[in-house]
C-alpha cells in the first residue's frame, strides 16, 4: 500500500505542474493575441520574435517535465532567431518547431486539465484501495489510474511537442550548411598551407639548385674542382627538396596510410611521437597483430581524417600536457570508426586556445563525424572521435 501511495504521490506532483503549466498556457493566448494585433499593426513587429521565444520557453518547460515523467527525452528542433528584424520575423513565422509548438499549446487548453481528475481519484481510491489493497491484501485498482493519467498526459505531450519531419530536415539542412562552410575553411586554410610550403621551402631549394647547377656549367671548362663541388652542393639542394616535398605530400594523404593501413600508420606516430604510447585496435586491418589482417579498412577520407586527430592529438600531448603516458584507441562500428585518444597530462585544453582542436572539428565535421572534448585542470585530457563510414 505504501508504494501505491508513494507512486500516486509522485505522479500527483507531476499532473499538478501539468494543471499549472496550462493555466499558464490559457493566460498566455491573451500576450499571443496582443503580439499578433501589433504585429499586424507594424508597430509592435519586433514583439513577436520575443513571444515565439516565449513560447519555446513554455514547450521546453513542459519536454522537461515529460522526460523527468517517463525517462525518454523529447528532442527541440528549433531555427535560430538571430539577426536583423526582418530576419527574425521571418524566421518567427516559418519555424515549423514553433507551428508544432502551437499545435500542442492548443491542444494542451484541453488535455492540460487531466490533472484535475488526481482529487475525486484519490479521494475514491483512500477508501477503497485503502480496504482492498490494505486490508485485503490485493492489488490496487484506484490509485495506479493517477499514474496512468500522468502517463497519457506524457504520451499526448511528446506525440505534439517532438519534431516533425519537415522539422528535422531544416535542422539537418543547417546543421549541413554550418559543416560545409567549416569544411570550405578548413579545405582553404590547408590549400594556403601548401602553398606557403611549396613556396617558401621546395620552390626556394628549386631555384637555389638551378643557380648551383647554372654555375657549375659555367666553371666546369676553367675550374673542374670548383664545378665539382657546385654540383655536390645542388645534389644536397635537391635530396633536401625532395624531403621537403615528401613532408607536404604527407600532410595532403600521408603513403604510410596506403602502404600500411590506419593501425599501422597509427602505429609508427606512436613509435615517433617521442612518449608512451598504447595502441588498442579492435575490428581493423591490422599487419602488426601476428601478420594477419584483422579486419576491413576504412575508406581512404576516413582513414586520413582519423590519421590526422590522433597526430594532432599527440602533438598537443608533446607540447602542451606535460604527459608521459598516451593511448590509442581505433575502435571499427557497425556503421563507423571510433577513435579516442587519451593522455595522463596537465588537462585544461582549450579550442579557443590554439587551432589545433579548431582544425580538428572542422576535419571532423567535414565527413558528419561528431568530436568530444575532455580535459578538466589537472587532466586527463580525453579526444573521443567518431567518423560515420561504410565498410
Amino acid at each position: 500500500m505504501r508504494n501505491t501511495v508513494r507512486q500516486a504521490a509522485r505522479a500527483t506532483v507531476q499532473l499538478a505542474g501539468a494543471v499549472v503549466l496550462a493555466f499558464f498556457s490559457i493566460i498566455f493566448i491573451t500576450v499571443l493575441l496582443i503580439t499578433a494585433v501589433a504585429t499586424l499593426a507594424v508597430v509592435g513587429a519586433g514583439l513577436l520574435p520575443e513571444t515565439v521565444l516565449l513560447i519555446r520557453r513554455m514547450a521546453g518547460a513542459k519536454r522537461r517535465a515529460v522526460a523527468a515523467w517517463s525517462g525518454r527525452e523529447i528532442p527541440e528542433a528549433y531555427l535560430p532567431i538571430e539577426g536583423p528584424l526582418r530576419e527574425r520575423l521571418r524566421t518567427a513565422v516559418r519555424d515549423p518547431g514553433t507551428h508544432a509548438d502551437l499545435r500542442w499549446m492548443v491542444a494542451y487548453y484541453g488535455y492540460g486539465c487531466l490533472g484535475f481528475l488526481a482529487v475525486p481519484l484519490w479521494l475514491v481510491g483512500l477508501l477503497v484501495d485503502g480496504v482492498w489493497q490494505g486490508l485485503l491484501g490485493r492489488e490496487a485498482v484506484v490509485l495506479p489510474l493517477i499514474s496512468r493519467v500522468a502517463d497519457l498526459d506524457a504520451a499526448w505531450s511528446t506525440a505534439l511537442l517532438k519534431p516533425s519531419p519537415k522539422a528535422r530536415l531544416v535542422e539537418r539542412v543547417e546543421e549541413l550548411t554550418e559543416t560545409r562552410a567549416g569544411a570550405i575553411a578548413a579545405h582553404g586554410a590547408e590549400l594556403r598551407r601548401i602553398e606557403r610550403d611549396l613556396h617558401d621551402g621546395t620552390q626556394a631549394r628549386l631555384v637555389a639548385l638551378s643557380m648551383r647547377i647554372g654555375l657549375a656549367k659555367r666553371a666546369y671548362e676553367r675550374d673542374p674542382e670548383a664545378a665539382r663541388k657546385l654540383l655536390d652542393d645542388a645534389q644536397d639542394q635537391a635530396e633536401e627538396a625532395l624531403t621537403e616535398l615528401r613532408h607536404v605530400v604527407r600532410g595532403i594523404h600521408p603513403p604510410i596510410l596506403t602502404d600500411r593501413g590506419l593501425a599501422g600508420a597509427v602505429r609508427a606516430l606512436a613509435a615517433s611521437s617521442g612518449l608512451d604510447v598504447t595502441v588498442w585496435v579492435d575490428g581493423l586491418e591490422d599487419r602488426h597483430a601476428g601478420g594477419a589482417d584483422d579486419g576491413p579498412r576504412p575508406p581512404a577520407a576516413v582513414e586520413a581524417a582519423a590519421y590526422f586527430v590522433v597526430a594532432e592529438a599527440l602533438t598537443n600531448a608533446v607540447k602542451h600536457s606535460g604527459a608521459e603516458r598516451v593511448s590509442v584507441q581505433l575502435v571499427r562500428l557497425p556503421a563507423g570508426l571510433r577513435v579516442v585518444v587519451r593522455d595522463e597530462g596537465r588537462g585544461g585544453a582549450d579550442e579557443a586556445g590554439g587551432s589545433g582542436l579548431l582544425g580538428m572539428r572542422r576535419r571532423v565535421a567535414a565527413l558528419d563525424g561528431t568530436l568530444l572534448v575532455t580535459s578538466p585542470a589537472g587532466g586527463p585530457t580525453v579526444i573521443e572521435v567518431e567518423l560515420p563510414c561504410v565498410w
